[in-house]
């Protein structure tokens, strides 16, 4: 079974990032998925700030997501603060929610 990036995605929505409350993905600290031909994920994400107090337990969070996806293989957390994320990079539900509209 080919796992997707779409579903990835999915599992991470339920990564919520607690200090906002909002998913990762909602926020647009997920940058990129790849799934190779063997199942296996890199997962290309930020943080808010590089500062984050929760910076490792953001990145297992993540992790744990990206596993939980049935037939995932091994997967690959590629942390990157460029470019540096902004809350321009939130979905809209966010950006209203955060008053940013």
């Amino acid at each position: 079974m080919k796992v997707t990036k779409e579903q990835i995605y999915d599992a991470l929505r339920a990564v919520v990032d607690p200090e906002v409350g909002f998913d990762v993905v909602s926020l647009g600290l997920i940058y990129d998925v790849a799934v190779d031909e063997a199942n296996n994920a890199k997962v290309t994400m930020t943080l808010s700030t590089q500062s984050c107090p929760l910076h490792e337990m953001m990145v297992e969070w993540v992790r744990a997501g990206a596993e939980s996806v049935e037939g995932v293989g091994e997967v690959e957390i590629d942390l990157v603060f460029e470019p540096m994320w902004n809350i321009d990079m939130a979905e809209d539900h966010v950006k209203e929610a955060l008053g940013r509209f």
